[in-house]
């Protein structure tokens, strides 16, 4: 069994990487974490014990990101999938798709959508 997380540059990324990673350790097995921002991915809070795949996008030449992780979950054979999500509105959700909810709905492995909590003023 593989684990893959979705990794954007961003708080929703950063709580993927950390949900991938304890998915990982509970269920005993490897984890692929697909970057999707154009930086070098930190896997310095991930415990040693888990075997972590970085796949690195190479820019805007590449694929498009929802694209790319439907691809490499065929790939590398994932049976589970994570993923960062925000808290969007109504009419957001209508006018402007997202790698996630694209991930969300077309995804062939069952999906852990993490949200984070976001702080209102």
């Amino acid at each position: 069994m593989t684990v893959m997380v979705a990794v954007p540059d961003s708080p929703e990324g950063v709580a993927a990487l950390a949900a991938g990673a304890a998915e990982a350790e509970l269920l005993g097995t490897d984890l692929v974490a697909v970057n999707l921002a154009l930086n070098p991915l930190d896997t310095s809070t991930i415990p040693a014990t888990i075997k972590v795949t970085v796949l690195e996008r190479h820019g805007k030449s590449d694929r498009d990101p929802a694209d790319a992780v439907l691809a490499d979950i065929e790939e590398h054979r994932a049976q589970r999938l994570v993923i960062g999500i925000k808290r969007r509105s109504p009419v957001g959700k209508a006018l402007l798709g997202s790698i996630s909810q694209r991930l969300l709905l077309e995804s062939p492995i069952p999906v852990l959508a993490v949200k984070i909590n976001e702080a209102r003023a």
